[in-house]
């Protein structure tokens, strides 16, 4: 059967800026991206429906008999044996929201179907960007018990760390722990291939650190915390998600985030997670452009892809930066900060221009050795004309 993750259009602008770069199923939730869960329990490769700019990077593979799932929908046993088995032409509903259609073409009007399934039970889907951190704690769960049955962990062999409920922990090939403490009396802990922990870091699960990950000496990571592959963290961070390839190597505190990739945190960046009077947070919403309220009360940090902050950045409780904004000053920045912003603190947001930010993008990619290619460019001029 041939898989095809699409991206609601009902649901994909309220995971802008996020979504601005990227579908809606490679956003990381729990251990992996929503599309390798994907990957993992249909044991193929899904390719992708999304915006006409990022179809080149993620392709849609089309065929004669074809599934398309919700990409905002992560994927349970229950929920993925129902699809695997959906009758040709048919669609799974729950309420208002389309989970999954089998047809031969990408079209999303429910009354071409022959048969309309209901499904009733529980499925966890991303309807807002708080969702990501509240929800990651029960993701880093259902990945972890996936990705490890059946296997063995390597064993903890530095003498000098301590470890408490050890069957709660996977440590997978070539992973480097030194003197640190592993707390999963709580919730799972997951390092992956090739992370390495330094000496007198602290870590309390549910936490997952992905592979070539460091966190660095004196790191504190609180639960409900995913650090994605090839990223270099420090300071404290609770409840937060690192899509991957991203810095915050130093002192500072980072809590109810959502960083996507080719960001950077100067040393003692902080953001703030809670409002001093402990009301609900308003965020940023792109749909409405104005701020919304969340419901919730701990929210701290939204930013996309390639934004950077300088030492010392103060984030207020329940900040949007958009991709690829260069923030520094003293002062603690707006609560939006539009893509392509030049900020300093209480200034006038000022233009970060393409070409000055496609260097920046060229040199960090380089650096990790990833290329920064004229599809990669394309994308960032797409996002930067949709945002002038």
């Amino acid at each position: 059967m041939n898989y095809i993750l699409f991206d609601d259009q009902n649901i994909r602008p309220a995971l802008l800026p996020l979504t601005f770069t990227r579908p809606v199923c490679e956003i990381r939730i729990g251990i992996q991206t929503i599309s390798e869960k994907w990957n993992d329990v249909l044991k193929t490769m899904v390719s992708f429906q999304t915006q006409d700019y990022l179809q080149l990077k993620y392709p849609m593979n089309l065929s004669e008999d074809n599934i398309f799932i919700n990409g905002a929908i992560c994927p349970n046993p229950e929920l993925v044996e129902v699809i695997e088995n959906l009758p040709l032409n048919s669609i799974l509903t729950q309420g208002t929201e389309v989970i999954a259609y089998r047809s031969k073409q990408y079209n999303p009007a429910v009354n071409i179907f022959e048969k309309t399934i209901f499904y009733e039970s529980k499925i966890l889907i991303l309807k807002h960007l708080t969702d990501i951190f509240t929800h990651n704690g029960q993701e880093i769960k259902a990945d972890f018990e996936r990705i490890t049955e059946g296997r063995i962990s390597q064993p903890i062999t530095d003498k000098f760390t301590a470890f408490y409920n050890e069957s709660q922990i996977f440590i997978e090939e070539g992973a480097d722990i030194k003197a640190a403490v592993l707390d999963a009396t709580n919730g799972y802990i997951y390092i992956g291939k090739d992370a390495k922990i330094s000496p007198g870091v602290m870590i309390q699960g549910p936490f997952a650190i992905c592979e070539y990950s460091v966190v660095n000496m004196g790191g504190k990571m609180r639960p409900n915390t995913t650090i994605g592959p090839f990223c270099k963290v420090g300071g404290e961070i609770s409840n937060s998600v690192l899509f991957g390839n991203a810095n915050k190597g130093h002192e500072g505190f980072m809590g109810n985030a959502v960083i996507g990739e080719w960001c950077n945190w100067g040393a003692n960046t902080n953001n703030s997670n809670l409002k001093n009077d402990y009301s609900k947070v308003d965020l940023w919403s792109y749909i409405t452009n104005r701020f919304e309220n969340t419901g919730i009360q701990f929210a701290g940090l939204i930013m996309g892809d390639h934004s950077k902050c300088g030492i010392n950045t103060m984030f207020n409780t329940g900040t949007v930066v958009g991709v690829n904004c260069n923030i520094f000053g003293a002062d603690f920045q707006p609560r939006h900060v539009p893509s392509f912003s030049w900020s300093a603190g209480g200034e006038a947001f000022k233009t970060y221009h393409l070409r000055k930010a496609n260097q920046v993008a060229k040199a960090v990619m380089e650096r990790r050795g990833k290329f920064f290619d004229e599809m990669e460019e394309g994308i960032l001029k797409a996002v930067f004309e949709l945002t002038r």
